[in-house]
Protein backbone atom coordinates (compact mmCIF):
# COMPACT_ATOMS: atom_id res chain seq x y z
CA UNK A 1 0.00 0.00 0.00
CA UNK A 2 1.22 3.85 -0.10
CA UNK A 3 1.16 3.84 3.27
CA UNK A 4 3.80 0.96 3.54
CA UNK A 5 5.70 2.70 1.20
CA UNK A 6 6.06 6.10 2.97
CA UNK A 7 6.91 4.47 5.71
CA UNK A 8 9.79 2.45 4.36
CA UNK A 9 11.03 5.64 1.96
CA UNK A 10 11.65 7.58 5.53
CA UNK A 11 13.04 4.56 7.40
CA UNK A 12 15.99 4.53 4.36
CA UNK A 13 16.67 8.28 5.53
CA UNK A 14 19.75 8.31 8.21
CA UNK A 15 18.10 9.79 11.42
CA UNK A 16 20.87 12.58 11.10
CA UNK A 17 19.59 14.04 7.72
CA UNK A 18 15.58 14.10 8.61
CA UNK A 19 13.98 17.45 8.99
CA UNK A 20 10.48 16.48 10.25
CA UNK A 21 9.40 19.41 11.99
CA UNK A 22 6.99 21.75 10.30
CA UNK A 23 9.13 24.83 11.06
CA UNK A 24 12.42 23.29 9.83
CA UNK A 25 14.84 25.24 6.68
CA UNK A 26 14.53 22.30 4.67
CA UNK A 27 10.71 22.12 5.20
CA UNK A 28 9.97 25.91 3.79
CA UNK A 29 12.60 25.96 1.29
CA UNK A 30 10.96 22.85 -0.20
CA UNK A 31 7.46 24.37 -0.46
CA UNK A 32 9.18 26.33 -3.34
CA UNK A 33 10.91 23.54 -5.03
CA UNK A 34 7.96 21.13 -4.51
CA UNK A 35 5.71 23.64 -6.83
CA UNK A 36 8.47 23.87 -9.98
CA UNK A 37 8.67 19.80 -9.82
CA UNK A 38 4.85 19.43 -9.68
CA UNK A 39 4.61 21.47 -12.91
CA UNK A 40 7.58 20.36 -14.21
CA UNK A 41 5.89 16.31 -13.64
CA UNK A 42 2.37 17.25 -14.99
CA UNK A 43 3.66 18.58 -18.26
CA UNK A 44 5.73 15.07 -18.28
CA UNK A 45 2.67 13.17 -17.68
CA UNK A 46 0.32 15.44 -19.81
CA UNK A 47 2.98 14.65 -23.06
CA UNK A 48 2.87 10.72 -22.40
CA UNK A 49 -1.33 10.47 -22.24
CA UNK A 50 -1.32 12.50 -25.68
CA UNK A 51 1.81 9.79 -26.94
CA UNK A 52 -0.39 7.09 -25.82
CA UNK A 53 -3.66 8.68 -27.11
CA UNK A 54 -1.48 8.92 -30.57
CA UNK A 55 -0.69 5.68 -30.70
CA UNK A 56 -3.76 3.92 -29.42
CA UNK A 57 -5.94 5.61 -32.99
CA UNK A 58 -3.07 3.94 -35.49
CA UNK A 59 -4.28 1.22 -37.30
CA UNK A 60 -3.82 -2.29 -35.50
CA UNK A 61 -0.65 -4.48 -35.63
CA UNK A 62 -0.13 -6.94 -38.40
CA UNK A 63 -1.64 -10.28 -37.75
CA UNK A 64 0.06 -13.31 -36.27
CA UNK A 65 -0.74 -16.30 -39.01
CA UNK A 66 -2.95 -18.16 -36.07
CA UNK A 67 -5.96 -15.00 -36.71
CA UNK A 68 -5.65 -14.58 -40.22
CA UNK A 69 -5.82 -17.79 -42.53
CA UNK A 70 -5.28 -15.93 -46.25
CA UNK A 71 -3.14 -18.21 -49.12
CA UNK A 72 -1.25 -19.98 -46.54
CA UNK A 73 1.38 -22.00 -48.02
CA UNK A 74 0.92 -25.89 -48.83
CA UNK A 75 3.03 -26.46 -45.57
CA UNK A 76 1.55 -23.99 -43.80
CA UNK A 77 -1.74 -25.33 -44.36
CA UNK A 78 -1.39 -29.14 -43.70
CA UNK A 79 0.05 -27.43 -39.95
CA UNK A 80 -3.26 -25.73 -39.39
CA UNK A 81 -5.36 -29.27 -40.67
CA UNK A 82 -3.35 -31.91 -38.80
CA UNK A 83 -4.24 -28.67 -35.64
CA UNK A 84 -7.84 -28.58 -36.29
CA UNK A 85 -8.01 -32.72 -36.49
CA UNK A 86 -6.20 -32.25 -32.95
CA UNK A 87 -8.90 -30.16 -31.69
CA UNK A 88 -11.27 -31.54 -33.12
CA UNK A 89 -10.28 -35.27 -31.21
CA UNK A 90 -10.24 -33.14 -28.10
CA UNK A 91 -13.61 -31.46 -28.43
CA UNK A 92 -14.78 -35.03 -29.19
CA UNK A 93 -16.08 -33.44 -33.04
CA UNK A 94 -16.11 -30.28 -32.35
CA UNK A 95 -14.41 -27.15 -31.93
CA UNK A 96 -14.82 -23.07 -32.12
CA UNK A 97 -12.74 -20.87 -34.05
CA UNK A 98 -12.86 -17.23 -33.40
CA UNK A 99 -10.96 -15.54 -36.34
CA UNK A 100 -9.51 -11.91 -35.67
CA UNK A 101 -9.12 -12.23 -31.92
CA UNK A 102 -5.53 -12.96 -30.33
CA UNK A 103 -4.75 -15.12 -28.06
CA UNK A 104 -5.13 -12.57 -25.07
CA UNK A 105 -8.84 -11.71 -25.92
CA UNK A 106 -8.04 -8.37 -27.95
CA UNK A 107 -10.45 -7.99 -30.37
CA UNK A 108 -8.09 -6.86 -33.59
CA UNK A 109 -10.46 -8.15 -36.35
CA UNK A 110 -10.11 -8.47 -40.45
CA UNK A 111 -10.99 -6.46 -43.61
CA UNK A 112 -13.57 -7.88 -45.75
CA UNK A 113 -11.30 -8.98 -48.22
CA UNK A 114 -8.92 -11.00 -45.37
CA UNK A 115 -12.20 -12.76 -43.85
CA UNK A 116 -13.56 -13.80 -46.73
CA UNK A 117 -10.07 -15.41 -47.44
CA UNK A 118 -9.83 -16.95 -43.47
CA UNK A 119 -13.09 -18.23 -43.78
CA UNK A 120 -12.31 -20.03 -47.65
CA UNK A 121 -9.24 -21.31 -46.01
CA UNK A 122 -10.95 -22.52 -42.99
CA UNK A 123 -13.65 -24.08 -44.89
CA UNK A 124 -10.76 -25.98 -47.23
CA UNK A 125 -9.19 -26.76 -44.19
CA UNK A 126 -12.53 -28.44 -42.85
CA UNK A 127 -13.13 -30.53 -45.90
CA UNK A 128 -9.71 -31.95 -45.42
CA UNK A 129 -11.09 -33.47 -41.84
CA UNK A 130 -14.58 -34.62 -43.48
CA UNK A 131 -16.16 -31.79 -41.33
CA UNK A 132 -18.52 -28.50 -42.16
CA UNK A 133 -18.26 -24.95 -40.96
CA UNK A 134 -20.89 -22.67 -39.54
CA UNK A 135 -20.79 -19.56 -38.95
CA UNK A 136 -22.12 -18.49 -35.68
CA UNK A 137 -21.87 -14.50 -35.19
CA UNK A 138 -19.96 -11.87 -36.89
CA UNK A 139 -19.12 -8.32 -35.36
CA UNK A 140 -17.72 -5.34 -36.98
CA UNK A 141 -14.39 -3.50 -34.85
CA UNK A 142 -14.29 0.05 -35.06
CA UNK A 143 -10.14 1.24 -34.75
CA UNK A 144 -10.24 5.32 -35.76
CA UNK A 145 -8.04 6.02 -37.88
CA UNK A 146 -8.07 3.00 -39.83
CA UNK A 147 -10.67 3.92 -42.37
CA UNK A 148 -11.36 0.09 -43.41
CA UNK A 149 -14.18 -2.13 -41.85
CA UNK A 150 -12.37 -4.78 -39.44
CA UNK A 151 -14.74 -7.52 -38.35
CA UNK A 152 -14.38 -10.37 -36.42
CA UNK A 153 -15.69 -13.83 -36.93
CA UNK A 154 -16.60 -16.97 -34.71
CA UNK A 155 -17.29 -20.14 -36.26
CA UNK A 156 -17.97 -24.13 -35.25
CA UNK A 157 -16.23 -26.94 -36.90
CA UNK A 158 -18.04 -30.43 -36.62
CA UNK A 159 -17.80 -33.68 -37.97
CA UNK A 160 -18.85 -37.10 -37.28
CA UNK A 161 -15.93 -38.77 -35.26
CA UNK A 162 -14.19 -41.54 -37.77
CA UNK A 163 -16.16 -44.57 -35.52
CA UNK A 164 -19.26 -43.13 -36.25
CA UNK A 165 -20.46 -42.85 -32.48
CA UNK A 166 -22.04 -39.53 -32.63
CA UNK A 167 -21.36 -36.78 -29.75
CA UNK A 168 -24.32 -37.31 -27.35
CA UNK A 169 -25.05 -35.29 -24.48
CA UNK A 170 -28.44 -36.44 -21.81
CA UNK A 171 -30.41 -33.31 -20.56
CA UNK A 172 -32.68 -34.21 -17.77
CA UNK A 173 -36.01 -32.59 -18.09
CA UNK A 174 -37.50 -30.80 -14.27
CA UNK A 175 -40.26 -28.99 -13.74
CA UNK A 176 -43.73 -28.65 -11.55
CA UNK A 177 -46.45 -30.85 -13.04
CA UNK A 178 -48.16 -28.87 -15.62
CA UNK A 179 -45.37 -26.62 -16.95
CA UNK A 180 -45.10 -28.03 -20.24
CA UNK A 181 -42.14 -29.74 -19.81
CA UNK A 182 -43.60 -33.27 -22.28
CA UNK A 183 -44.58 -30.78 -24.67
CA UNK A 184 -41.65 -29.22 -25.42
CA UNK A 185 -39.92 -32.13 -26.15
CA UNK A 186 -42.51 -33.14 -28.44
CA UNK A 187 -42.69 -29.86 -30.08
CA UNK A 188 -38.80 -29.83 -29.95
CA UNK A 189 -38.70 -33.69 -31.16
CA UNK A 190 -41.73 -33.99 -33.88
CA UNK A 191 -41.13 -30.72 -35.16
CA UNK A 192 -44.56 -29.69 -35.51
CA UNK A 193 -46.32 -26.59 -32.98
CA UNK A 194 -48.57 -27.46 -30.30
CA UNK A 195 -52.08 -26.96 -30.98
CA UNK A 196 -52.79 -25.69 -27.19
CA UNK A 197 -54.45 -28.85 -25.54
CA UNK A 198 -51.00 -31.26 -25.38
CA UNK A 199 -51.34 -32.71 -28.85
CA UNK A 200 -47.34 -32.48 -29.27
CA UNK A 201 -47.23 -34.78 -25.68
CA UNK A 202 -49.16 -37.56 -26.74
CA UNK A 203 -45.77 -39.49 -28.36
CA UNK A 204 -43.99 -39.03 -25.46
CA UNK A 205 -46.24 -40.58 -23.31
CA UNK A 206 -45.81 -44.73 -22.25
CA UNK A 207 -49.16 -45.60 -20.38
CA UNK A 208 -52.94 -45.03 -21.15
CA UNK A 209 -53.24 -43.29 -17.17
CA UNK A 210 -50.73 -40.67 -18.91
CA UNK A 211 -52.77 -40.12 -22.10
CA UNK A 212 -56.10 -39.87 -19.82
CA UNK A 213 -54.43 -36.83 -16.81
CA UNK A 214 -51.68 -35.33 -19.49
CA UNK A 215 -49.04 -36.57 -16.38
CA UNK A 216 -46.47 -38.10 -17.18
CA UNK A 217 -45.10 -40.69 -14.07
CA UNK A 218 -42.77 -42.65 -15.70
CA UNK A 219 -39.13 -41.90 -17.48
CA UNK A 220 -38.83 -41.52 -21.38
CA UNK A 221 -36.03 -40.58 -23.49
CA UNK A 222 -36.78 -38.53 -26.55
CA UNK A 223 -34.20 -37.35 -29.12
CA UNK A 224 -32.99 -34.56 -30.89
CA UNK A 225 -30.20 -34.50 -33.64
CA UNK A 226 -27.81 -31.42 -34.83
CA UNK A 227 -26.08 -32.50 -37.97
CA UNK A 228 -22.38 -31.17 -39.25
CA UNK A 229 -23.67 -27.70 -40.39
CA UNK A 230 -25.86 -27.33 -37.31
CA UNK A 231 -28.90 -28.08 -39.08
CA UNK A 232 -32.04 -29.67 -36.87
CA UNK A 233 -32.63 -33.68 -37.46
CA UNK A 234 -35.98 -34.73 -36.17
CA UNK A 235 -38.94 -36.90 -37.11
CA UNK A 236 -40.40 -33.98 -38.81
CA UNK A 237 -37.57 -34.96 -41.79
CA UNK A 238 -37.08 -38.86 -40.81
CA UNK A 239 -39.32 -41.79 -39.92
CA UNK A 240 -37.50 -43.80 -37.59
CA UNK A 241 -34.43 -42.96 -34.62
CA UNK A 242 -31.98 -45.05 -36.85
CA UNK A 243 -32.41 -42.39 -39.84
CA UNK A 244 -31.95 -39.71 -37.22
CA UNK A 245 -28.53 -41.37 -35.74
CA UNK A 246 -27.19 -41.61 -39.29
CA UNK A 247 -27.99 -38.10 -39.91
CA UNK A 248 -26.79 -36.52 -36.71
CA UNK A 249 -23.06 -35.51 -35.88
CA UNK A 250 -24.60 -34.49 -32.08
CA UNK A 251 -27.23 -36.06 -30.57
CA UNK A 252 -29.60 -34.06 -27.52
CA UNK A 253 -30.92 -37.03 -25.58
CA UNK A 254 -33.88 -35.22 -23.10
CA UNK A 255 -35.12 -37.66 -20.23
CA UNK A 256 -38.29 -36.83 -19.62
CA UNK A 257 -39.16 -36.47 -15.85
CA UNK A 258 -42.13 -36.64 -13.09
CA UNK A 259 -42.95 -33.38 -11.89
CA UNK A 260 -45.62 -34.62 -9.51
CA UNK A 261 -44.78 -34.96 -5.59
CA UNK A 262 -46.40 -38.32 -5.73
CA UNK A 263 -43.69 -39.24 -8.15
CA UNK A 264 -40.61 -37.92 -6.91
CA UNK A 265 -38.31 -40.86 -6.21
CA UNK A 266 -39.06 -41.35 -10.08
CA UNK A 267 -37.57 -38.27 -11.02
CA UNK A 268 -34.47 -38.54 -8.16
CA UNK A 269 -33.69 -42.22 -9.83
CA UNK A 270 -33.75 -40.45 -13.03
CA UNK A 271 -31.47 -37.66 -11.69
CA UNK A 272 -29.10 -40.02 -10.04
CA UNK A 273 -29.10 -43.30 -12.29
CA UNK A 274 -29.12 -41.50 -16.01
CA UNK A 275 -26.00 -39.52 -15.10
CA UNK A 276 -27.35 -36.48 -17.25
CA UNK A 277 -25.04 -34.14 -18.65
CA UNK A 278 -27.11 -30.74 -17.96
CA UNK A 279 -30.51 -30.15 -16.46
CA UNK A 280 -33.48 -28.13 -18.08
CA UNK A 281 -35.99 -26.96 -15.62
CA UNK A 282 -39.15 -25.49 -16.97
CA UNK A 283 -41.25 -22.81 -15.35
CA UNK A 284 -44.77 -21.85 -16.38
CA UNK A 285 -44.94 -18.37 -17.06
CA UNK A 286 -48.45 -17.93 -15.70
CA UNK A 287 -47.92 -19.67 -12.38
CA UNK A 288 -44.00 -19.09 -11.55
CA UNK A 289 -41.91 -20.88 -8.80
CA UNK A 290 -45.01 -23.29 -7.77
CA UNK A 291 -44.94 -26.91 -6.77
CA UNK A 292 -41.64 -29.12 -6.87
CA UNK A 293 -39.91 -26.46 -8.64
CA UNK A 294 -37.88 -25.64 -5.41
CA UNK A 295 -37.20 -28.83 -4.91
CA UNK A 296 -36.65 -29.63 -8.48
CA UNK A 297 -34.11 -27.15 -8.60
CA UNK A 298 -32.43 -28.02 -4.75
CA UNK A 299 -31.97 -31.89 -6.63
CA UNK A 300 -30.03 -30.28 -9.51
CA UNK A 301 -27.54 -27.91 -7.68
CA UNK A 302 -27.31 -30.45 -4.92
CA UNK A 303 -26.14 -33.34 -7.60
CA UNK A 304 -24.05 -30.46 -8.87
CA UNK A 305 -25.80 -30.86 -12.41
CA UNK A 306 -25.22 -27.78 -14.55
CA UNK A 307 -28.96 -26.53 -15.29
CA UNK A 308 -30.79 -23.91 -17.65
CA UNK A 309 -34.27 -22.91 -17.45
CA UNK A 310 -37.36 -21.99 -19.50
CA UNK A 311 -39.92 -20.24 -18.82
CA UNK A 312 -43.12 -21.79 -20.87
CA UNK A 313 -46.34 -20.76 -21.48
CA UNK A 314 -45.23 -17.24 -22.40
CA UNK A 315 -48.51 -17.09 -25.13
CA UNK A 316 -51.03 -17.37 -22.43
CA UNK A 317 -49.59 -14.40 -20.30
CA UNK A 318 -48.89 -10.73 -20.60
CA UNK A 319 -45.41 -9.32 -21.23
CA UNK A 320 -45.51 -8.51 -17.57
CA UNK A 321 -46.62 -10.91 -15.94
CA UNK A 322 -43.59 -13.14 -18.13
CA UNK A 323 -41.40 -9.89 -17.04
CA UNK A 324 -42.66 -11.00 -13.10
CA UNK A 325 -41.84 -14.60 -13.38
CA UNK A 326 -38.24 -13.99 -14.81
CA UNK A 327 -37.76 -11.54 -11.80
CA UNK A 328 -38.59 -14.01 -9.35
CA UNK A 329 -36.50 -16.64 -10.96
CA UNK A 330 -33.74 -14.36 -10.47
CA UNK A 331 -34.49 -13.51 -7.03
CA UNK A 332 -34.06 -17.52 -5.94
CA UNK A 333 -31.21 -17.89 -8.32
CA UNK A 334 -28.84 -15.06 -6.57
CA UNK A 335 -29.91 -16.07 -3.17
CA UNK A 336 -27.16 -17.58 -0.54
CA UNK A 337 -27.78 -21.05 -0.76
CA UNK A 338 -28.09 -20.96 -4.96
CA UNK A 339 -25.39 -18.40 -5.87
CA UNK A 340 -26.60 -18.36 -9.46
CA UNK A 341 -26.07 -15.39 -12.33
CA UNK A 342 -28.91 -15.48 -14.13
CA UNK A 343 -28.91 -14.93 -18.01
CA UNK A 344 -31.75 -13.70 -19.59
CA UNK A 345 -31.00 -14.83 -23.64
CA UNK A 346 -32.79 -12.11 -25.57
CA UNK A 347 -30.99 -13.37 -29.02
CA UNK A 348 -29.11 -15.44 -31.42
CA UNK A 349 -26.25 -13.61 -30.07
CA UNK A 350 -26.92 -13.87 -26.40
CA UNK A 351 -27.36 -18.16 -26.92
CA UNK A 352 -23.88 -17.88 -28.74
CA UNK A 353 -22.97 -16.62 -25.65
CA UNK A 354 -24.55 -18.82 -23.10
CA UNK A 355 -23.76 -22.14 -24.12
CA UNK A 356 -20.16 -21.05 -24.01
CA UNK A 357 -20.03 -19.03 -20.85
CA UNK A 358 -22.26 -22.14 -19.69
CA UNK A 359 -19.98 -24.81 -19.23
CA UNK A 360 -17.27 -22.55 -18.09
CA UNK A 361 -18.41 -21.24 -15.46
CA UNK A 362 -20.99 -23.13 -12.48
CA UNK A 363 -22.81 -19.84 -11.97
CA UNK A 364 -23.93 -18.70 -15.15
CA UNK A 365 -27.83 -19.58 -15.32
CA UNK A 366 -29.09 -19.48 -18.80
CA UNK A 367 -33.18 -18.71 -18.88
CA UNK A 368 -35.19 -18.67 -21.91
CA UNK A 369 -38.90 -17.53 -22.50
CA UNK A 370 -40.33 -19.14 -25.52
CA UNK A 371 -44.00 -20.73 -26.04
CA UNK A 372 -44.62 -24.61 -27.90
CA UNK A 373 -47.98 -22.93 -29.56
CA UNK A 374 -47.05 -20.00 -31.16
CA UNK A 375 -43.16 -21.25 -31.54
CA UNK A 376 -41.46 -17.76 -30.19
CA UNK A 377 -38.40 -17.80 -29.15
CA UNK A 378 -37.73 -21.73 -29.92
CA UNK A 379 -35.11 -21.04 -32.14
CA UNK A 380 -32.81 -19.68 -29.60
CA UNK A 381 -33.25 -22.64 -27.72
CA UNK A 382 -32.12 -24.96 -30.50
CA UNK A 383 -28.75 -22.67 -31.10
CA UNK A 384 -28.06 -23.17 -27.05
CA UNK A 385 -28.56 -26.82 -27.60
CA UNK A 386 -26.39 -26.84 -30.92
CA UNK A 387 -23.50 -24.83 -29.60
CA UNK A 388 -23.44 -26.72 -25.99
CA UNK A 389 -20.28 -28.25 -25.63
CA UNK A 390 -19.59 -31.48 -23.84
CA UNK A 391 -18.35 -31.27 -20.14
CA UNK A 392 -15.66 -33.95 -20.26
CA UNK A 393 -13.05 -34.05 -23.20
CA UNK A 394 -11.49 -37.20 -24.92
CA UNK A 395 -8.56 -37.82 -22.59
CA UNK A 396 -11.21 -38.04 -19.46
CA UNK A 397 -12.99 -40.53 -21.72
CA UNK A 398 -9.89 -42.40 -22.49
CA UNK A 399 -8.66 -43.06 -19.24
CA UNK A 400 -12.19 -44.41 -18.27
CA UNK A 401 -12.27 -46.69 -21.44
CA UNK A 402 -9.17 -47.91 -19.80
CA UNK A 403 -10.76 -49.46 -16.96
CA UNK A 404 -12.69 -52.94 -16.56
CA UNK A 405 -16.18 -52.77 -17.65
CA UNK A 406 -19.09 -51.85 -15.68
CA UNK A 407 -22.75 -51.04 -16.83
CA UNK A 408 -25.54 -50.03 -14.60
CA UNK A 409 -28.60 -51.46 -15.09
CA UNK A 410 -31.38 -49.00 -15.07
CA UNK A 411 -34.53 -50.26 -17.07
CA UNK A 412 -35.89 -54.69 -17.42
CA UNK A 413 -37.89 -55.41 -20.44
CA UNK A 414 -38.80 -58.78 -21.96
CA UNK A 415 -38.68 -58.03 -25.94
CA UNK A 416 -40.69 -60.72 -27.65
CA UNK A 417 -38.12 -62.85 -30.14
CA UNK A 418 -35.21 -61.26 -28.21
CA UNK A 419 -35.68 -62.32 -25.16
CA UNK A 420 -34.22 -60.22 -21.93
CA UNK A 421 -33.30 -56.87 -22.64
CA UNK A 422 -31.44 -54.61 -19.61
CA UNK A 423 -31.09 -50.54 -20.09
CA UNK A 424 -28.84 -48.67 -18.45
CA UNK A 425 -25.38 -46.72 -18.98
CA UNK A 426 -21.66 -47.81 -19.64
CA UNK A 427 -19.95 -46.34 -16.31
CA UNK A 428 -16.21 -47.34 -17.41
CA UNK A 429 -14.37 -49.58 -20.09
CA UNK A 430 -15.77 -50.86 -23.20
CA UNK A 431 -18.68 -53.45 -24.08
CA UNK A 432 -18.60 -55.43 -27.27
CA UNK A 433 -21.47 -57.57 -28.78
CA UNK A 434 -20.78 -61.14 -27.16
CA UNK A 435 -18.68 -60.00 -24.38
CA UNK A 436 -19.23 -62.21 -20.93
CA UNK A 437 -19.80 -60.81 -17.60
CA UNK A 438 -21.16 -61.00 -14.45
CA UNK A 439 -24.12 -59.48 -13.34
CA UNK A 440 -24.85 -59.03 -9.81
CA UNK A 441 -24.99 -58.82 -6.94
CA UNK A 442 -27.97 -61.25 -6.31
CA UNK A 443 -30.21 -61.58 -2.68
CA UNK A 444 -27.42 -63.73 -1.41
CA UNK A 445 -24.43 -60.99 -2.31
CA UNK A 446 -23.69 -63.24 -5.50
CA UNK A 447 -22.70 -62.83 -9.58
CA UNK A 448 -24.07 -64.56 -11.99
CA UNK A 449 -22.22 -65.43 -15.48
CA UNK A 450 -23.78 -64.20 -18.87
CA UNK A 451 -23.40 -62.99 -22.36
CA UNK A 452 -24.47 -59.76 -24.49
CA UNK A 453 -26.02 -60.33 -27.73
CA UNK A 454 -26.82 -57.16 -28.97
CA UNK A 455 -26.53 -53.78 -28.14
CA UNK A 456 -28.69 -50.72 -29.46
CA UNK A 457 -28.32 -46.69 -28.85
CA UNK A 458 -31.23 -45.04 -29.46
CA UNK A 459 -33.13 -47.61 -30.41
CA UNK A 460 -30.54 -48.41 -33.54
CA UNK A 461 -27.77 -51.19 -33.80
CA UNK A 462 -24.38 -50.51 -32.16
CA UNK A 463 -21.73 -52.85 -31.83
CA UNK A 464 -19.17 -51.44 -29.48
CA UNK A 465 -20.46 -49.48 -26.19
CA UNK A 466 -17.93 -46.57 -25.01
CA UNK A 467 -18.29 -45.13 -21.49
CA UNK A 468 -20.43 -42.44 -20.58
CA UNK A 469 -23.03 -44.36 -23.38
CA UNK A 470 -26.32 -45.11 -22.63
CA UNK A 471 -27.94 -48.50 -24.22
CA UNK A 472 -29.90 -51.16 -23.87
CA UNK A 473 -28.31 -55.06 -23.74
CA UNK A 474 -29.84 -58.15 -25.39
CA UNK A 475 -28.82 -61.38 -22.79
CA UNK A 476 -31.16 -64.21 -24.76
CA UNK A 477 -32.95 -66.75 -22.56
CA UNK A 478 -31.22 -65.28 -19.40
CA UNK A 479 -34.31 -65.22 -16.84
CA UNK A 480 -35.35 -61.65 -16.13
CA UNK A 481 -36.58 -62.89 -12.65
CA UNK A 482 -32.75 -62.99 -11.17
CA UNK A 483 -32.43 -59.32 -12.63
CA UNK A 484 -33.59 -55.97 -10.48
CA UNK A 485 -32.82 -51.96 -11.18
CA UNK A 486 -29.64 -51.68 -9.36
CA UNK A 487 -27.64 -54.29 -10.47
CA UNK A 488 -24.01 -54.15 -12.40
CA UNK A 489 -22.88 -56.16 -15.00
CA UNK A 490 -19.49 -55.83 -14.77
CA UNK A 491 -15.89 -57.68 -16.16
CA UNK A 492 -15.27 -61.27 -14.77
CA UNK A 493 -11.74 -59.76 -13.98
CA UNK A 494 -13.47 -57.21 -11.21
CA UNK A 495 -13.68 -57.99 -7.73
CA UNK A 496 -16.73 -56.10 -7.04
CA UNK A 497 -16.92 -54.70 -3.11
CA UNK A 498 -20.47 -55.66 -1.68
CA UNK A 499 -21.83 -54.28 1.18
CA UNK A 500 -24.93 -54.54 3.57
CA UNK A 501 -23.41 -51.88 5.39
CA UNK A 502 -21.35 -48.40 4.62
CA UNK A 503 -20.81 -45.15 5.45
CA UNK A 504 -21.41 -41.51 4.95
CA UNK A 505 -20.76 -37.87 5.22
CA UNK A 506 -23.96 -36.20 4.93
CA UNK A 507 -25.70 -33.09 5.00
CA UNK A 508 -28.90 -32.80 7.05
CA UNK A 509 -30.86 -30.66 4.49
CA UNK A 510 -34.14 -30.63 6.73
CA UNK A 511 -36.07 -32.63 9.38
CA UNK A 512 -39.09 -31.70 11.15
CA UNK A 513 -37.59 -33.05 14.62
CA UNK A 514 -34.42 -34.86 15.15
CA UNK A 515 -32.38 -37.39 12.54
CA UNK A 516 -30.93 -40.75 14.75
CA UNK A 517 -30.13 -43.71 15.24
CA UNK A 518 -32.70 -46.17 13.89
CA UNK A 519 -34.23 -43.53 10.90
CA UNK A 520 -34.96 -45.48 8.40
CA UNK A 521 -34.47 -43.53 4.81
CA UNK A 522 -34.98 -44.64 1.31
CA UNK A 523 -30.92 -44.22 -0.01
CA UNK A 524 -30.19 -43.14 -3.65
CA UNK A 525 -26.28 -44.07 -5.26
CA UNK A 526 -26.15 -44.05 -8.70
CA UNK A 527 -28.53 -46.28 -9.81
CA UNK A 528 -29.33 -48.03 -6.36
CA UNK A 529 -32.60 -47.38 -4.42
CA UNK A 530 -33.28 -49.01 -1.30
CA UNK A 531 -34.56 -48.86 2.18
CA UNK A 532 -31.74 -48.07 4.62
CA UNK A 533 -31.41 -47.93 8.62
CA UNK A 534 -29.26 -45.38 10.39
CA UNK A 535 -27.13 -47.47 12.54
CA UNK A 536 -24.63 -45.17 14.25
CA UNK A 537 -24.20 -41.28 14.27
CA UNK A 538 -20.20 -40.85 14.82
CA UNK A 539 -19.69 -38.53 17.39
CA UNK A 540 -23.46 -37.01 17.60
CA UNK A 541 -26.66 -38.55 19.31
CA UNK A 542 -28.51 -36.80 16.93
CA UNK A 543 -28.61 -34.04 13.86
CA UNK A 544 -30.86 -31.59 12.82
CA UNK A 545 -31.45 -29.67 10.29
CA UNK A 546 -28.61 -27.99 8.28
CA UNK A 547 -25.78 -30.28 10.57
CA UNK A 548 -23.23 -32.80 9.36
CA UNK A 549 -21.67 -35.77 10.45
CA UNK A 550 -20.43 -39.12 9.29
CA UNK A 551 -23.47 -41.38 9.36
CA UNK A 552 -23.61 -45.93 9.46
CA UNK A 553 -26.77 -47.23 7.29
CA UNK A 554 -27.69 -50.68 6.36
CA UNK A 555 -29.75 -51.69 3.99
CA UNK A 556 -33.03 -53.81 5.49
CA UNK A 557 -33.47 -56.14 1.89
CA UNK A 558 -29.90 -57.23 0.14
CA UNK A 559 -26.41 -55.89 -0.22
CA UNK A 560 -25.58 -53.11 -3.12
CA UNK A 561 -22.34 -52.56 -5.54
CA UNK A 562 -21.73 -48.80 -4.26
CA UNK A 563 -18.28 -46.59 -5.38
CA UNK A 564 -16.33 -44.96 -2.89
CA UNK A 565 -16.85 -41.32 -3.01
CA UNK A 566 -20.37 -41.91 -5.03
CA UNK A 567 -22.83 -38.56 -4.55
CA UNK A 568 -25.90 -40.21 -2.14
CA UNK A 569 -28.85 -38.47 -1.86
CA UNK A 570 -31.81 -39.77 1.03
CA UNK A 571 -35.32 -39.13 1.51
CA UNK A 572 -38.12 -39.85 3.71
CA UNK A 573 -41.20 -37.87 3.93
CA UNK A 574 -40.08 -34.17 4.40
CA UNK A 575 -36.54 -35.41 5.51
CA UNK A 576 -33.70 -34.72 2.96
CA UNK A 577 -30.30 -34.90 2.84
CA UNK A 578 -27.43 -35.29 0.47
CA UNK A 579 -23.95 -36.21 1.20
CA UNK A 580 -21.09 -39.15 -0.09
CA UNK A 581 -19.74 -42.42 0.50
CA UNK A 582 -16.69 -42.73 2.62
CA UNK A 583 -16.33 -46.28 3.59
CA UNK A 584 -17.43 -49.98 2.54
CA UNK A 585 -18.29 -52.38 5.20
CA UNK A 586 -17.98 -55.70 3.08
CA UNK A 587 -20.16 -58.18 3.55
CA UNK A 588 -18.20 -61.34 4.03
CA UNK A 589 -14.43 -60.26 3.94
CA UNK A 590 -13.40 -64.36 3.60
CA UNK A 591 -15.52 -64.96 0.70
CA UNK A 592 -13.88 -66.20 -2.37
CA UNK A 593 -13.71 -64.38 -5.86
CA UNK A 594 -14.60 -67.89 -7.45
CA UNK A 595 -17.31 -69.04 -5.12
CA UNK A 596 -18.79 -65.92 -5.51
CA UNK A 597 -19.91 -66.71 -9.24
CA UNK A 598 -22.27 -68.65 -10.23
CA UNK A 599 -23.43 -70.08 -13.86
CA UNK A 600 -26.64 -69.31 -14.95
Amino acid sequence: SSAMVDLLQTAAVPPGNRHDGPGSLSNIKGKKSSKKSRARRGKQSRKRRNKRKRNNRTPPPILPPELKLVNPTQYRFEHLATQLKWRLQEGRGEAVYQIGVEDNGLLVGLTEADMKGSLKTLKRMAEKVGADITLLREREVDYGLDRNIRKIAEVLVRKVPDDQQFLDLRVAVLGNVDSGKSTLLGVLTQGELDNGRGRARLNLFRHLHEIQTGRTSSISFEILGFNSKGEVVNYSESRTAEEICESSSKMITFIDLAGHHKYLKTTVFGLTSYCPDFAMLVVSANTGIAGTTREHLGLAMALKVPIFIVVSKVDLCSRGTVERTVRQLERVLKQPGCNKIPMVVMNPDDAVTAAQQFTQSACITPIFTLSSVSGESLDLLKVFLNILPPLSNSKEQEELMQQLTEFQVDEIYSVPDVGTVVGGTLYSGVCREGERLVVGPTEEGRFLRLKVGSIQRNRSACRVLKAGQAATLALGNFDRSLLRKGMVMVSPKMNPTICCQFEAAIVLLFHAKTFRRGSQVTVHVGNVRQTATVECLHGKDELRTGERAVVRFRFIKHPEYLRLSAKLLFREGVTKGIGHVTRLLPQDQNLNHDQNLQDY
